[in-house]
């Protein structure tokens, strides 16, 4: 890397590093655009249902997917629609807990937990969010993922590592 490009890289992360760690930070997620009406597809170690409020609680090993998008945790409670109205039967929304990945293609994103709200099409994680897309990483506190858009905003202590090129 020549002094005036890595003058300017400086000066770029000085300038607007702090305005990227104070405010947050919007990103592509991937090519996660994704349609939160396609199937959801389940796999785990064992299921729990509960009739009473309507719930189902997968452990150990779950790995969900739906089209590209994968999330893996150690425990996902499913929330399902209100058995009155018009998303009776259908999922509403999916809150994974431990070791939570989510991946897509070569975007990956790591948190404590998640939540999948399925009619909006958002992911919010919470807790040490780490986001891989190639050679750059981002950790924060928290991640909303819009599956519509394809995008992410980090939000809390927002760190990232940017790649420019150069040697």
């Amino acid at each position: 890397m020549t002094f005036p490009r890595l003058f300017l890289s400086a000066v770029f992360v000085a300038l607007f590093a702090p305005a990227v760690l104070a405010q947050g930070m919007q990103l592509s997620f991937g090519d996660l655009k994704q349609d939160p009406s396609s199937q959801v597809e389940i796999s785990a170690d064992q299921l729990k249902v509960d009739q009473t409020d309507g719930t189902a609680i997968f452990t150990g090993n779950v790995i969900i997917g739906q089209g590209e998008m994968r999330l893996a945790a150690n425990h996902v409670r499913v929330e399902y629609g209100d058995p009155d109205g018009p998303n009776a039967g259908k999922i509403a929304r999916l809150l994974a807990k431990g070791d939570v990945t989510l991946t897509n293609g070569e975007a990956a994103a790591q948190a404590r937990e998640a939540e999948y709200t399925i009619n909006t099409g958002s992911i919010v994680m919470i807790g040490d969010v780490i986001v891989t897309q190639g050679t750059s990483a981002a950790s924060a506190n928290r991640m909303v993922v819009d599956l519509k858009t394809g995008t992410a905003v980090m939000t809390g202590r927002v760190k990232t590592i940017i790649q420019t090129g150069g040697n």
